[in-house]
């Protein structure tokens, strides 16, 4: 199946770049460009994408704004937004991730890294860069975006809904770990903690992993830390 790719960036140098590079492998196609936020949700609509590389900074609507847009959108919930940033670790990518994000790449990054998150953001198997990313929101809560156990009370109590195994498997997750790497760890099939980590996503109401990390740390059950 073809990986239907929205470009949005207010730069069409960039823009031209990207669709280069994503035309050019078989399995994707870039069916749309926006230079802001809101003509990427109106596209993205319109174009059915899969997958919407979505510059953080941009005039008019920027890329968070765009993001929550589609987060909030029904229609749009199989779209997964990749956000391209200059600086991987600011709040406006961590706040990207609560709006509904599936992960964040750097734009100073190799060609087969930004077409390797778009087939595993397409996917919805894995969060992109995981220890990365990880290391991002820690440090991010670190700074005083408050990391204690009654941060967020709504999200500690959807989390008593997990059992004992669905918790031990999230921690793994907030830890930045693939499902091979869980199922090893926990001596389980990979396929056993695929159905563990969906099941978590439904009981706490996780678009994808991304969002389920940011969960894990807000509600209390990881703690940041600063490697």
């Amino acid at each position: 199946m073809t990986i239907r790719v929205l470009l949005a960036d207010d730069q069409a140098l960039l823009r031209s770049a990207f669709r280069v590079l994503v035309d050019s492998e078989p399995d994707m196609e870039v069916v749309g460009e926006a230079s802001d936020g809101a003509e990427a949700v109106r596209l993205a609509k319109e174009q059915r994408a899969d997958v919407v590389l979505m510059d953080i900074r941009m005039p008019g609507t920027d890329g968070l704004a765009a993001t929550r847009m589609i987060g909030a959108d029904p229609s749009l919930a199989q779209v997964r937004v990749v956000i391209l940033t200059t600086f991987e670790v600011d709040d406006y990518v961590v706040q990207s991730l609560r709006a509904g994000a599936s992960g964040f790449l750097g734009k100073g990054s190799e060609p087969e890294e930004l077409l390797n998150a778009i087939r595993v953001a397409a996917g919805g198997e894995a969060l992109l860069s995981p220890a990365a990313t990880k290391g991002l929101i820690a440090r991010f809560l670190a700074q005083g975006d408050a990391a204690d156990d009654e941060r967020d009370p709504a999200r500690a109590e959807r989390l008593a809904a997990l059992t004992g195994r669905e918790r031990e498997v999230l921690v793994q997750v907030a830890g930045g770990h693939s499902n091979d790497e869980i199922a090893e760890r926990l001596e389980v099939s990979p396929l056993t903690v695929k159905t563990h980590v969906n099941r978590a996503m439904a009981k706490v109401g996780a678009r994808d992993r991304a969002q389920l990390v940011v969960i894990a740390y807000e509600s209390g059950l990881v703690r940041p830390r600063v490697e």
